[in-house]
């Protein structure tokens, strides 16, 4: 951490709550990857497919997230200008016909997107791998 944001942190400038956006098609893992992110004694044993869309509020160490999930996509007019960053898990990377996260990126075309940051990460929400380093990304935006 450098110093303006260790200044800016005590002067209380950082955002103290994050909004994340969930999006996916249905039974890609939206729920699963969101629970395994919350604090292990906030997570859910059982997990249940997500009718319409789920709204989640949990705190981190040091930040209150606030997580609104969809099962399909949306049109977003008035964040389309914003350089918000974007984070892509390649997830069930357990299954054995799974492909892996270069291939995903170059079937979703993801190298054309150049006006935001933009990360893809293999993962298998199950056991949480491949989370971590997704979240370590967004944190470094």
């Amino acid at each position: 951490m450098g110093l303006f944001d260790k200044l800016a942190g005590w002067l209380g400038l950082k955002k103290k709550e994050v909004h994340v956006l969930c999006l996916g098609l249905d039974n890609s893992g939206k729920t699963t990857i969101i629970n395994k992110l919350k604090p292990s004694n906030a997570q859910t044993q059982d997990i249940v497919p997500t009718i319409g869309f789920s709204i989640e509020k949990f705190k981190t160490s040091s930040k209150c997230c606030l997580v609104f999930s969809w099962f399909c996509l949306c049109s977003c007019l008035d964040i389309k200008h914003r350089r918000l960053p974007i984070l892509f898990f390649a997830n069930k990377m357990d299954l054995r016909d799974a492909v892996s996260s270069v291939k995903v990126s170059q079937l979703l075309s993801l190298e054309n997107i150049k006006d935001k940051p933009w990360h893809i990460c293999a993962s298998d929400a199950l056991k949480g791998e491949g989370l971590q380093e997704g979240v370590d990304w967004l944190q470094g935006m």
